[in-house]
């Protein structure tokens, strides 16, 4: 085994290289407006099933580009994917990152209501006075309240990010943002992350 000497500046676009050569020898062709979602996603989690599993809506990638240069701000269910998110680069837009998981009013109401942290933390960031992009990597219940706000107050987000992994409730929460009339990238079964959920974040905000 021959071990390559690469240097650290040159890394991540050799990493690129051999995930879009591995996707070719597969045979598989990737819509270029959503190839640099799924190439970062698989850059990620070294899985290359996220090019098949990443599924999209209609022209989301147009749509949360327009969101962020409208100065679109970004909620998270977990501190990792807040703190995965560059966020300076959502600054140059005029858009914030948020994560309400850690508000002692959201833990204190979950508490009351015997609801989870991540599910009370999406009323909070529905009272946010900006354009909103969710980015759901840990919890499903964040997706059932999305659903929930949007089925009872037209709650709409600019963009909902749903890819929560695990195994209770998440293929059925994100099936329930598929039914939505709402831009979103979701990955379809049990696989995503917070670390996911950011490097969708940044594969939009590199490629404005």
């Amino acid at each position: 085994m021959e071990i390559k000497k690469v240097l650290p500046s040159e890394i991540e676009s050799e990493s690129f290289r051999i995930i879009r050569s591995e996707l070719s020898q597969m045979g598989k062709e990737i819509p270029k407006d959503i190839e640099p979602t799924v190439v970062r996603a698989i850059h990620t989690t070294a899985d290359f099933e996220y090019a098949d599993t990443l599924t999209f809506s209609e022209n989301v990638i147009k749509k949360a580009k327009d969101a962020i240069r409208n100065g679109a701000s970004i909620v998270t269910d977990t501190n990792m994917a807040l703190s995965g998110i560059n966020k300076k680069a959502l600054s140059k837009f005029g858009g914030e990152a948020f994560c309400f998981m850690a508000d002692e009013e959201v833990a204190q109401i979950a508490w009351d209501r015997q609801v989870t942290r991540a599910y009370v933390s999406m009323d909070k960031a529905s009272e946010v006075k900006k354009p909103l992009i969710f980015a759901i990597g840990n919890a499903p219940t964040a997706l059932i309240r999305l659903r929930e706000l949007y089925d009872e107050k037209g709650f709409r987000p600019e963009l909902i990010i749903g890819v929560p992994v695990g195994f209770v409730n998440v293929v059925e929460a994100k099936k329930l943002i598929l039914e939505m009339d709402v831009p979103y990238i979701v990955n379809v079964g049990r696989k995503g992350g917070s670390g996911v959920a950011a490097a969708i974040c940044n594969s939009l905000l590199y490629n404005m």
